[in-house]
């Protein structure tokens, strides 16, 4: 960035008339300690590159290599000629009625920097160009702002291109390509006065200067590049010089930044600066850099890969354009997607919850390229130039920016999960939403479809780390079905739609394997009985996983009895990998099933440092060989391995075990110990779990594919080496009886009213139950037999309260057995069939609207019916009619319904 340093006075510019574009109010509330929102505001475009950008009271100035600014999509207006500058009303982002145009006899003229003086009276230009309105000049130019004119008088003579401008009250400081300046040996940086004067300041350099600053006392002056030297001092791309002669006062030694990386920009505050930095080849620094200005040492360096190209600090946040691919090296997301627009405070180098984006556009395909803060009133705005072609996934070209406020963005909508393995909870979990300017968000949980939230959740999330989030509830009735939605809000109130929603019925007792592997301390569980990707929930604490490329989920027959489902994946490019990083020190076990009959074998489950891309480091793994076998492995300075001797590729369900504790590694098949060793080490660094597929060069009998083409189960990650015991009970229990559960739509439904005797009530997407007068309510079903060793532990009708103004009931409602014979194309109130005697269950408390209620039934009456139809009504003797919806409403999720829990006698 570039800064100018001194007095300050106000100066407003008239906005073209008839010009498009939108003010933006106050602010409002963001994650601090950011102050922008990520929501992009329309902006005039330019059809070329942005490399500079200044502000001066409430307009904005943009130089670059263009010859238009045109209206933002969808805006109104008639594109205007800009040749290579315009300048924007910095609150609607429309043109002002100051036009210039930077030229050259020969080549191409381009504006490279831009900066304002400390009166904010003169903008200062540099870059390769000849002339300004036909105003002869050489590479540099002062501009009268008040009359949009170019200084006649101010023509000091660059040759060669100037990148890059710092101006205080008497002195304009330049860094570029240039060798002399007047005449006089100037290599890549000089000042001049704010007459033009050529002044003493040598600061000689080998190599072109990219970025100039001077220190808010004004006594020093920063200077990056690609240099090796400056006045023969020995200093790679970044050097501080005194201001007035330009003498070395701090030097940066080769190796300091590497030899193949350069500063591209500098930017001071009150107590530090900071660098932004790009490398060509192996071994780069493309990071940034805070330096105290107390001592100009290093207060820390951000070592993400991926060509930073501007800095801008503000109110305690470094704002920085790059298209930053890699920052495993400091925690946070893997090679993989690039990110453009970055924010983390200037005291570390920890990401903040700030995430536009746009793309890497047009030339060097490097996207945002300059940065400038402008706006004099309430509301500031952050304007961001380069090369991009799209901001947040929508057109904008060039130039982008976003406002203190308001927050607009709602979060986005979460993935809910709801599991139940024992009788007394449900785990409701989803995966953080995410929100690209609030990283701390707000979420609340629905049961049932009730109005008010049973549960309020606070969590963290970033962009690359979404971790997943958790609620137990235990306030549940065995052998009762619960529904549940879930919304995320940011900190200004934007609020998500509600979640798809998730359902479950509790068990009446704990299923056996999966309660035993919680029990055993799994800390990553995922029993793939998701419906939709790309989340995977994790049943242990709360390591959750994402699908790649949509793998098939609810397969059936799974590997353990139960409700449980498994994964398929096609062996070409699906997988799932956890969504946190994470560090595996000491002992660990891995578990999972696997069924497959592939000849070209794969990873069934491991670590590695990457995500979605083949990871350079990756161990503690099992995989399988193409003839079928099983290898069990970690690297502890070479490859330590156990495998089988036979082969599991039978198309048949296998569980495998690999443990590593301090007795060694050891491998079991199908509960049985195959082999065993004493290694103890493995390899050390931070990284992500994976099913179904990762890197595996170099390992023993490697297979041809990566990819597992298969069935994948119940995939367990442990911090300690289960024991013999252990796994040989897992593999036991995973045949042992466990609750199944049937839901039963029903077939026929329709209710009588003695209000209308004789109407038939087939057709309605609502039925009613009232006691006077009369409405009741007749369901038919066809009930399963019950699977083979087991009886009906539990039954239980559901139904939905519709949408209408008081559809809820303070009464109960009675389910009674049918007896008579009855179609619910032909049922009336005057020929409606006989009930029997006694009551099957009772609704009670169905009070709200769109609301899920059930009630408890006799299980031995439904026994006696398994296996064929079955009829049940409701009635009631309150005036207080219920409303529910019938099996034909689009709303009714399924409803009316039973839901049968069978297990062991």
């Amino acid at each position: 960035m570039r800064r100018s340093w001194g007095l300050s006075a106000a100066l407003v510019l008239t906005v073209a008339a008839g010009a498009g574009g939108s003010l933006a109010p106050t602010a409002a509330a963001l994650t601090p300690p950011v102050a922008f929102t990520a929501d992009d505001l329309p902006t005039w475009q330019t059809n070329g590159i942005v490399w500079a950008l200044a502000e001066a009271n409430d307009t904005v100035f943009v130089g670059g290599t263009f010859s238009e600014v045109r209206p933002p999509e969808g805006g109104t207006g008639t594109p205007r000629s800009a040749v290579n500058f315009a300048a924007l009303n910095a609150a609607t982002g429309a043109p002002t009625d100051c036009t210039l145009s930077f030229t050259i006899g020969t080549g191409t003229a381009t504006v490279r920097t831009l900066v304002v003086s400390p009166d904010k009276k003169t903008l200062y230009a540099g870059g390769y160009f000849g002339a300004v309105n036909g105003t002869p000049v050489s590479s540099v130019a002062a501009i009268d702002i008040a009359t949009c004119t170019p200084k006649a008088a101010f023509t000091p003579s660059f040759p060669a291109t100037v990148r890059a401008l710092a101006v205080t009250d008497t002195t304009i400081y330049a860094a570029g390509d240039f060798g002399t300046v007047e005449g006089q040996t100037r290599e890549r940086f000089a000042a001049v006065d704010t007459s033009g004067a050529l002044l003493p300041f040598t600061a000689n350099a080998d190599e072109p200067g990219r970025a100039i600053e001077v220190t808010p006392d004004g006594q020093k002056v920063l200077l990056g590049g690609d240099f090796f030297s400056v006045n023969g001092a020995n200093s790679h791309a970044l050097a501080v010089v005194n201001a007035t002669t330009g003498a070395v006062t701090k030097a940066y030694p080769s190796g300091w930044i590497p030899s193949n990386s350069v500063v591209k920009d500098i930017d001071t505050d009150a107590t530090g600066f900071y660098t932004g930095n790009e490398g060509t080849g192996g071994g780069v620094f493309d990071g940034r850099i805070a330096l105290n200005l107390s001592d100009f040492e290093q207060r820390w360096r951000d070592t993400c890969l991926g060509a930073t190209q501007a800095v801008e600090s503000y109110q305690g946040v470094l704002y920085s354009a790059s298209h930053a691919h890699d920052c495993s090296s400091i925690g946070e997301f893997p090679d993989g997607r690039r990110h453009h627009l970055l924010a983390q405070p200037t005291t570390s180098t920890g990401k903040l919850g700030w995430m536009p984006d746009t793309n890497d556009g047009l030339g060097e395909g490097i996207g945002p390229r300059a940065f400038a803060i402008s706006g004099t009133g309430t509301t500031k705005y952050l304007w961001v130039g380069g090369e991009f072609t799209t901001t947040n996934g929508s057109p904008a070209q060039g130039l982008t920016r976003f406002a203190s406020g308001p927050d607009t963005g709602a979060p986005t909508v979460p993935v809910a999960n709801a599991a139940a393995v024992t009788p007394d909870a449900v785990h409701v979990r989803w995966r953080s939403s995410l929100d690209l300017d609030d990283s701390k968000l707000t979420y609340k949980v629905y049961r049932n479809g009730a109005a008010t939230p049973i549960k309020t959740v606070t969590g963290d999330s970033l962009e690359w780390s979404r971790p997943q989030v958790s609620f137990k509830d235990t306030n549940v009735t065995p052998g009762q079905t619960y529904s549940y939605r879930v919304t995320a809000s940011d900190a200004d109130g934007n609020t998500s739609a509600l979640s798809a929603t998730a359902t479950v019925t509790v068990p009446t007792s704990a299923e056996p394997y999966a309660s035993r592997v919680i029990a055993d301390g799994a800390n990553l569980y995922w029993r793939f009985d998701e419906s939709t990707t790309p989340y995977a929930a994790d049943s242990s604490t709360d390591n959750s996983g994402l699908y790649i490329n949509a793998p098939a989920l609810r397969q059936t027959p799974a590997a353990v009895t139960g409700p449980s489902t498994a994964v398929g994946l096609n062996g070409t490019d699906e997988q799932v990998y956890s969504d946190k990083r994470q560090d595996v020190t000491g002992a660990f076990t891995v578990e999972t099933w696997f069924k497959t009959t592939t000849t070209r074998g794969g990873k069934l489950i491991g670590f590695g440092n990457n995500t979605t891309r083949n990871s350079g480091n990756y161990d503690k793994h099992l995989y399988m060989t193409n003839t079928g076998n099983l290898v069990f492995g970690v690297y502890n300075g070479g490859t330590r391995t156990l495998s089988t001797l036979g082969s599991y590729n039978n198309g048949a369900w296998h569980h495998v075990v690999g443990t590593q504790g301090p007795g060694g590694m050891t491998l079991y098949v199908d509960g049985q110990k195959i082999s065993s060793n004493t290694v103890t080490g493995n390899q050390q660094y931070s990284g992500y779990w994976h099913v179904g597929a990762d890197n595996l060069s170099g390992w023993p009998l490697r297979p041809t594919s990566n990819f597992f083409a298969g069935q994948i189960d119940e995939a367990a990650v442990y911090p300690s080496a289960l024991t013999a015991a252990q796994v040989a009970q897992h593999y036991s229990l995973a045949k042992a009886p466990a609750d199944t559960v049937s839901t039963v739509t029903a077939t026929d439904d329709t209710y009588a009213n003695a209000g209308a005797p004789s109407t038939n009530y087939a057709g309605s997407s609502s039925l009613a139950v009232r006691g006077t007068s009369a409405y009741e309510t007749y369901l038919r079903f066809t009930l399963p037999s019950a699977p083979a060793g087991t009886v009906l532990k539990s039954a239980r009708l559901a139904v939905k309260t519709t949408t209408m103004t008081g559809a809820g009931s303070a009464d109960s409602q009675s389910v009674v057995p049918v007896t008579g014979a009855w179609t619910d194309t032909t049922l009336t109130y005057n020929n409606r069939p006989a009930l029997g005697s006694g009551t099957l269950g009772t609704l009670t408390g169905a009070t709200d609207g769109s609301a899920v209620y059930s009630a408890s039934l006799d299980t031995a009456a439904l026994s006696a019916a398994l296996g064929g139809s079955y009829s049940v009504a409701l009635t009631s003797t309150g005036t207080d009619p219920l409303w529910i919806w019938s099996s034909e409403a689009a709303a009714a999720e399924g409803t009316p319904q039973l839901v049968l829990t069978f297990g062991a006698p």
